[in-house]
């Protein structure tokens, strides 16, 4: 039993390794953008003509990585640049960097910080011609790192009705449409205020599903909604009276049409500009079911899309395996099944431990005691929520040993204490800051 769950658990970590490989930011640069003499060549068959002028602009958190990788292709042709960086890692991006230069911001909160740094990218924006190609790097952070609020909106007023809206439990695309319709610098405006100059816009996806206008609320992507649609919104969740003065003012003043719209699908502003996703949740796990298949397993990629509670996914995750060894279904043994997304825990206890800990803890409770079966949940940033660990990973042993000690898992999982029942049972993922984000990866691993 033993060498068939280390070969299990060996296979699984390996793979999540080569998942976080193919987002880190200066490889999935330098794996999607080339340069000859006189064009940019891109991974998709796109041919820009090179320009005379290059600027840099952008802001995430692994917007630095993205940078550096930007600088050394194309050295001395970039003319200015500057990107928004967490401001904890700001003289570690610096270290990298010869021409770009970086300023400092607050995530996951913006600050005045933040509308600093959106300012100063709007002016290198405007600076740009028709001459020019404006380089954007975008990833996950970079909707708070990045800010330029509409006239007479502050960024408390941003801040203030985003909690309002999240508290009442609205989704991500009403959040960004709402933020986008306060803002001089989301859903397209970047784009805007740089035309007439040509746009490259490459983003690392942290957003399930990739869709270009939430990462970072699409600053160069067309935005679609209406104020209308952001009216409709506050008015769903009972917070015309309740939302920051200012905002509400400045949405009534849009369905009036006294301010502009954010630009739509088919303005010209997006006549030149390409909007492309170099790394994200599809690419990795593309790149880790090509692994597994060198390595002798029969693989599939069952979603990159998953989202739900944790624990209630990581029931379905362990019936899978048990659904392989019991009928070779979806694929037989030896398997590797994949799956990524982003799952949400409702806090019921008091204990400490993340999202991918505790989907890992409630497989292992449906794994328990079968052989060559292993499971592993892991953020690909580094991070499984307030800890200092990327995830777990189970086998039929896990709790098995659990028993041995005393533990009860299901306690633990009650309390939410899955860092806990790790730290006694064994089982952590540590990859340390990996610098990129593009959500979190699961394997599934069925030896024959």
């Amino acid at each position: 039993m033993e060498e068939k769950n280390e070969n299990a658990r060996v296979t699984a970590l390996t793979l999540i390794l080569e998942g976080i490989r193919a987002a880190d930011p200066e490889k999935a640069i330098k794996n999607y953008v080339s340069v000859t003499e006189d064009k940019i060549l891109l991974k998709d068959g796109t041919s820009i003509e090179l320009p005379s002028k290059i600027y840099v602009v952008g802001g995430g958190k692994a917007t630095g990585g993205m940078a550096k990788a930007i600088e050394e292709i194309f050295g001395e042709k970039i003319s200015k640049g500057l990107i928004s960086v967490p401001e904890d890692i700001v003289d570690q991006v610096r270290e990298n960097l010869l021409i770009i230069e970086v300023v400092g911001a607050t995530h996951p909160k913006a600050s005045e910080k933040s509308v600093e740094a959106g300012k100063k990218i709007v002016d290198v924006a405007k600076q740009a011609d028709e001459d020019t190609l404006l380089i954007t790097l975008i990833s996950g952070g970079g909707s708070a790192l990045m800010e330029y609020p509409a006239e007479g909106v502050t960024i408390q007023d941003i801040g203030e009705i985003s909690i309002q809206l999240m508290k009442a439990g609205a989704d991500i695309f009403e959040l960004n449409t709402v933020r986008k319709h306060l803002s001089r610098f989301k859903g397209g405006w970047l784009a805007k205020h740089a035309y007439p100059a040509k746009v490259l816009t490459l983003m690392i996806s942290d957003v399930v599903g990739d869709r270009m206008d939430t990462i970072a609320s699409g600053p160069t992507v067309p935005d679609p909604t209406t104020f209308k649609d952001a009216w409709y919104i506050l008015e769903k969740y009972s917070l015309t009276e309740k939302a920051p003065k200012n905002a509400v003012e400045y949405i009534k003043k849009g369905l009036k049409g006294e301010v502009p719209e954010t630009p739509k699908p088919g303005d010209k502003v997006f006549d030149k500009v390409f909007n492309r996703i170099v790394a994200s949740n599809i690419i990795s796990l593309q790149a880790m079911k090509n692994k597994a298949a060198s390595m002798g397993y029969n693989v599939t990629i069952l979603t990159s899309m998953i989202e739900g509670e944790a624990r209630e996914v990581g029931k379905v995750v362990a019936s899978i395996a048990k659904e392989i060894q019991k009928t070779g279904n979806p694929i037989p043994s030896p398997a590797v099944v994949l799956m990524g997304g982003e799952t949400t825990v409702t806090v019921r206890g008091s204990g400490k431990g993340g999202r991918n800990q505790e989907l890992a803890l409630s497989a292992s409770i449906q794994i328990k005691g079968i052989e060559g079966v292993a499971i592993a949940s892991v953020g690909s940033d580094g991070r499984d929520g307030p800890t200092d660990v990327a995830g777990a990973i189970v086998d039929g042993t896990s709790v098995l040993k659990a028993e041995k000690l005393g533990l009860d898992p299901e306690k633990f999982l009650a309390d939410n204490n899955s860092y806990g029942f790790f730290e006694k049972v064994g089982g952590h993922v540590k990859t340390g800051y990996t610098g990129t984000n593009v959500n979190d990866l699961i394997v599934i691993v069925v030896e024959k």
